[in-house]
């Protein structure tokens, strides 16, 4: 298991069991499960999750990933716009064919 595996796991417990996220207490989740981790990660990973709600960072997960209707809107408008270019470009390739003498009846 890597370090910041092993961490996320830790700092996960930890806040299910509403326990304050410290390098100290990660470091000993760690130890009691075999997973050798540098007491820097443990620091650093601990400065990181400061003043962090991680119950509530993983039940609001979706709440930034619906799109503004004008984005949406503008984003459809797009597809149509490149569709109705592409269509008017293979008229214009068969329109040409009949300008330089490849006629039917030549």
């Amino acid at each position: 298991m890597s370090t910041e595996s092993a961490l996320s796991y830790a700092a996960l417990i930890l806040a299910d069991s509403e326990i304050e996220i410290s390098s100290e207490k990660l470091l000993a989740l760690t130890d009691a499960a075999n997973v050798p981790v540098e007491g820097i990660w443990a620091d650093i990973f601990a400065k990181a999750l400061d003043n962090q709600n991680l119950k509530e960072l993983l039940v609001n997960f979706s709440a930034g990933a619906a799109a503004p209707a004008g984005v949406s809107g503008g984003v459809a408008g797009g597809v149509a716009g490149e569709a109705e270019a592409e269509k008017e470009e293979e008229e214009a390739k068969e329109e040409s064919d009949d300008d330089m003498g490849f006629g039917l009846f030549d």
